[in-house]
C-alpha cells in the first residue's frame, strides 16, 4: 500500500471508528434519555455503516469482498435521510416521546429495505442494485434532505435576520443538516466520478462538527432542547412602557452603553428585574437583541461626536461611543445609518 493510500485509509477508518463510538454512546450509554439525542445516535450509526461500507469497498480487493457487507452498507444508506428528518423534527418540536406515526414511518422504510434484500440479495442480483435500486436509495435520501430543509425554514430565516441571533442548539442542528447535505452531494459526485469523495467528506465533516462542539463554552446546551419562545408570556403594555422609560433613563443618565463589556445582567440588576425578563422585553416588546439595543445608543452617541468633534479620529469616536473595535463601529454605523462614519461627518464639515 502506497503512503498516500495509507493516509487515506487512516483518515477514513478513523472517522468510521469514532462515528461508531459516538452512535453507541447516544443509543446505549447516555443517561439523559432524550428523543433528539437518540435519533442523532441513529443518524450517526447509519452514516457510519454506510461510510464503513465505502472504506471496505475501496481498500478491499474486488475478489475478496463480501457482497453481504456491501448490501448492509447500501441498506443503511436508505435509512440516513429519514433519521436526519426525524432528528431535526424532534429537535425543533422538542419531542419528549417518539409518536407512533414516526415509528410506523421508519419501520415502513426498514421493511422495504429488508424485503428487497431478501427477495433480491446483492450477492445474487448485484446488477439490479447497481442499475436501479442504488439510484432509488439516493433519491429517497435526497427527498428527506429537502423535507429536512423545510423543517428548518424558520432557523434559516433567523440565520439571515439582522434582528435575531441563533442559539447554540440552533447553530448545531443547522451544522448537522448542512453536514448531511454535504455528505449527500459528495456521494452523488462519487457515484459518477470519484467514489472515495463521500468517505473522505464524512471524516472531514465529522471532525468539523466535533470542533464546533468543543469551541462552544456551554457544550451541554447543544444536546438540550431549543430555547422556548417568549410569545406566550409577552409583557403587557403598562409594564412594558415602564420598563422602556427606565431603560431609556438609565442609558442616558449613566451611559452604560459606553462600557464595551456591559452584560445583560448588569443592566437588569440596575432596574431590579431578572435577566430573563429583560431579555423577554427586548426580544418580544422591542423586537431587538441586547446587542442591538446597546448599539442604537452607541450610534446616537457616535453621531453626536461626529457632528461636534471634527478633530477626533473616527476610531477614537467609535471607542468613546462604546464600540470594542474599529471594524465593529464602521459596520454597525453603516448598517444603521446607511452611511460610513466619514460620509456622515463630511456633511457637517461642508457646513
Amino acid at each position: 500500500m502506497s503512503l498516500g493510500k495509507a493516509v487515506l485509509f487512516f483518515i477514513c477508518s478513523l472517522g468510521v471508528f469514532n462515528g461508531f463510538l459516538v452512535s453507541m454512546y447516544f443509543l446505549l450509554i447516555e443517561r439523559v434519555k432524550r428523543v433528539p439525542n437518540f435519533l442523532f445516535g441513529l443518524l450517526v450509526f447509519f452514516l457510519t455503516v454506510r461510510i464503513g461500507k465505502s472504506v471496505y469497498t475501496i481498500f478491499t480487493p474486488r475478489e475478496e469482498r463480501s457482497l453481504l457487507i456491501i448490501q448492509i452498507g447500501l441498506s443503511a444508506c436508505f435509512l440516513i435521510g429519514v433519521s436526519l428528518y426525524f432528528y431535526l423534527k424532534s429537535s425543533v418540536r422538542k419531542t419528549k416521546k417518539i409518536p407512533l406515526s414516526w415509528k410506523l414511518h421508519f419501520f415502513f422504510l426498514f421493511f422495504i429495505i429488508i424485503i428487497v434484500g431478501i427477495i433480491k440479495p446483492y450477492a445474487i442480483d448485484a446488477l439490479f442494485w447497481n442499475t436501479y435500486f442504488v439510484k432509488f436509495i439516493y433519491v429517497v435520501w435526497g427527498i428527506y434532505i429537502l423535507l429536512s430543509a423545510f423543517i428548518l425554514k424558520n432557523t434559516f430565516k433567523k440565520m439571515f435576520s439582522k434582528k435575531d441571533t441563533c442559539s447554540t442548539p440552533e447553530v448545531w442542528i443547522m451544522a448537522v443538516y448542512l453536514s448531511n447535505l454535504l455528505i449527500y452531494l459528495a456521494y452523488i459526485v462519487g457515484y459518477f466520478y470519484f467514489y472515495f469523495v463521500g468517505t473522505v467528506t464524512f471524516s472531514i465533516v465529522f471532525y468539523a462538527l466535533i470542533l464546533l462542539f468543543l469551541s462552544k463554552k456551554n457544550r451541554e446546551s447543544i444536546f438540550k432542547d431549543l430555547p422556548e419562545k417568549y410569545s406566550a408570556k409577552k409583557i403587557v403594555n403598562e409594564e412594558a412602557d415602564l420598563l422602556n422609560r427606565q431603560l431609556d433613563f438609565l442609558m442616558k443618565e449613566e451611559e452604560l452603553y459606553k462600557a464595551t463589556d456591559i452584560k445583560l445582567s448588569d443592566v437588569s440588576s440596575k432596574i431590579e428585574i431578572s435577566s430573563h425578563k429583560l431579555s423577554q422585553f427586548l426580544n418580544d416588546n422591542l423586537g431587538k437583541s441586547f446587542a442591538s439595543f446597546l448599539n442604537e445608543y452607541r450610534i446616537e452617541e457616535a453621531k453626536k461626536l461626529l457632528r461636534e468633534n471634527h478633530k477626533i479620529t473616527l476610531e477614537s469616536i467609535g471607542f468613546e461611543a462604546g464600540f470594542s473595535s474599529k471594524s465593529n463601529f464602521y459596520a454597525t454605523f453603516k448598517k444603521i445609518v446607511g452611511l460610513t462614519p466619514a460620509q456622515y461627518q463630511k456633511q457637517f464639515l461642508e457646513d
